[in-house]
């Protein structure tokens, strides 16, 4: 037998998934979001530019694909599975040189990341991805972590989750911020883990992202970013904290929260779960104010998105699912023909039916009655129509109700009034 990739997953009944993606629609549309797509396959080096060389994303977690020549040479194009959707968002501005900004834009798709699999971790997943791109007004923020609240809160009817906030600065105030941070963690080296060793001398601020117990421990002692902000900043982060308040948001500030990826500045949040475990994060994003040039802009194009995972989100929803106002599915009508005889006729009546818009399905299989009669109950069928020798003679059918068990006879010419 064939598995399939460790990782991945078959999603068999894509109900909540579905209902997931109409919900978020409805509800970015409100905010004037206008859904787009891209690929899944990117030049590598989109993400070795804007997530950075260091982070875990390209240094061990990403899918390489073999690509085509490049025209003006003999190398080879490095091109990868795409393992986030900012960075493909922001090269699809750049490249269809977009010029009406904001570009309030979302997208629904799979991601590829080659990490450990887990509760809520897979190889593949799925993202729902959001950007303001080509816009420096820090309400922007504010309104997008609105939008997140009330999709969880008053849409989804999630109880039990938090806000976590985080304001990383301007790029002075982060520099400012690495000296200090450097020689806290000179102080404490001999008690952090391998990892964070060398995260210190490469990246700094990337030690906040170790899972390892006693340096997360440790690093609740750390410095705090936000108490070396520049006047600027101090003012973009009152008024986030002031309008968040104004607008009924609950947050918790988080003074570790630096969300990994190294094109953040500014605004970072992240909506966790305590149903998660671990990996409590459903949504995160922030600020990416120099996201655009890196790409190859040619101006600067302040930005602010965030990422929503579908599968943790599934998560979250599993135990609430009945609260959730879910479509229902139509109600399902079998046709049985009792021999080889009735085949044809019942590929007429189910051909009516489907016509008018009713669920419905043929028992084809040359079974007994009760073992039909046990498969259309497992089927969840509403009514059984039973077309026998005496039925096909007398141009009628016999209706037996599943839930009651009853049965009447109907005129074959008024099935499709009587079932609607």
């Amino acid at each position: 037998m064939i598995n399939r990739v460790k990782g991945t997953q078959d999603l068999l009944d894509l109900a909540l998934f579905n209902y997931l993606g109409e919900k978020v629609k409805k509800q970015f549309e409100i905010y004037n979001f206008t859904e787009i797509s891209t690929p899944i396959l990117e030049p590598l080096d989109l993400y070795v530019r804007s997530l950075g060389e260091e982070t875990d994303v390209i240094k061990k977690e990403m899918y390489l694909v073999k690509g085509d020549t490049k025209e003006s040479g003999s190398s080879e194009e490095v091109i990868c599975l795409r393992p986030e959707g900012t960075a493909s968002t922001v090269r699809a501005f750049v490249e269809n040189n977009i010029i009406n900004t904001p570009w309030k834009v979302f997208s629904i798709g799979p991601m590829f990341r080659h990490e450990r699999p887990q509760k809520g971790r897979y190889r593949q997943f799925h993202q729902i991805n959001i950007e303001i791109i080509g816009s420096k007004a820090i309400e922007q923020d504010v309104q997008l972590i609105k939008m997140l609240d009330r999709l969880f809160f008053e849409t989804l009817a999630i109880e039990s989750y938090a806000l976590l906030i985080n304001f990383l600065g301007c790029i002075e105030d982060r520099k400012k911020f690495k000296l200090i941070l450097s020689t806290f963690l000179e102080s404490k080296i001999a008690t952090i883990c391998s990892t964070c060793k060398v995260r210190k001398d490469k990246n700094s601020m990337r030690i906040f992202d170790c899972k390892n117990d006693s340096c997360t421990a440790l690093y609740q002692e750390a410095p705090a970013i936000v108490d070396c902000l520049c006047d600027g900043c101090k003012l973009e982060w009152q008024s986030i904290l002031d309008n968040l308040e104004h607008l009924s948001v609950s947050y918790s500030i988080k003074k570790t929260l630096v969300r990994g990826l190294d094109y953040y500045s500014k605004t970072v949040f992240e909506f966790v779960s305590p149903d998660l475990g671990a990996q409590n994060a459903f949504c995160g994003g922030g600020r990416y104010d120099q996201l655009a040039l890196e790409i190859g802009a040619k101006e600067d194009q302040p930005s602010v998105g965030a990422a929503i995972g579908i599968e943790r989100l599934m998560l979250v929803l599993d135990a609430a699912k009945d609260r959730l106002l879910m479509p229902q599915k139509m109600p399902l009508y079998i046709i049985m023909p009792m021999a080889k005889e009735q085949h044809a006729l019942a590929l007429l009546l189910a051909d009516e039916l489907q016509a008018q818009k009713l669920c419905c399905d043929i028992l084809l299989e040359d079974d007994s009655v009760k073992s039909k009669m046990r498969k259309a109950n497992k089927m969840g069928a509403k009514f059984v129509i039973i077309v026998g020798e005496d039925e096909q003679r007398n141009r009628m059918v016999t209706l037996k109700n599943m839930i009651t068990g009853s049965e009447e006879k109907i005129a074959q010419s008024t099935l499709v009034a009587y079932l609607k």
